[in-house]
């Protein structure tokens, strides 16, 4: 009996071992196919993980805005929402002063906190983007970061101009994007 819960326990401690061994590879494999160097991809979650915990710092900017930062070789995306003004531009004034931000696309809204089934509906709106992205035979999708806020489509990424253009025309045309906007480093 006490080796079969040995041989049970050992199989479930290589199991854990084995997932952990395909996250790296993947982790891994995704690092490979990035434009970026991998000094630059540290660098960009270290933006965002500062950014992010900067502004939950804020009790009051966790209370009256819902935002997202995305960075990409120093390149930084703030989307989201604000109730006033002054919410926005704090949002912005945190993240101008982490150390390797480039330059800010600023694309906050001054409006109410946007709902769950919105949220819901710009996370399809993403997915079908990347899908069509895949799809393409002019387009590298795993060099675009892909981002939507309210329905609106933010496009990142190191790409040629042929594949900046191809990426907005595809986002373009799908049914319920409302705007397309690029945040692109061209190559």
């Amino acid at each position: 009996m006490k080796n079969v819960l040995v041989a049970l326990l050992s199989a479930t401690l290589l199991q854990g071992c084995a997932v952990a061994v395909i996250a790296g590879v993947g982790a891994g494999a995704a690092s490979v196919n990035d434009r970026r160097t991998l000094g630059s991809q540290v660098d960009d979650q270290t933006i965002e993980v500062k950014a992010h915990a900067s502004i939950a710092e804020q009790e009051l900017l966790t209370e009256y805005t819902q935002v997202q930062v995305v960075s990409l070789n120093g390149t930084v995306l703030i989307v989201g929402q604000a109730l006033e003004q002054g919410y926005k531009q704090q949002v912005y004034n945190i993240v101008k002063d982490i150390q390797g931000v480039r330059k800010i696309h600023n694309q906050v809204r001054v409006n109410k906190l946007s709902s769950i089934s919105t949220r819901t509906h710009d996370s399809w709106l993403t997915t079908k983007v990347k899908t069509d992205l895949l799809a393409s035979d002019n387009v590298d999708a795993t060099a675009i970061k892909v981002v939507t806020e309210d329905s609106e489509v933010f496009l990142m990424g190191l790409v040629s101009t042929l594949e900046a253009n191809q990426a907005v025309e595809i986002a373009r045309n799908i049914n319920g994007v409302s705007r397309v906007y690029k945040a692109f480093e061209i190559k």
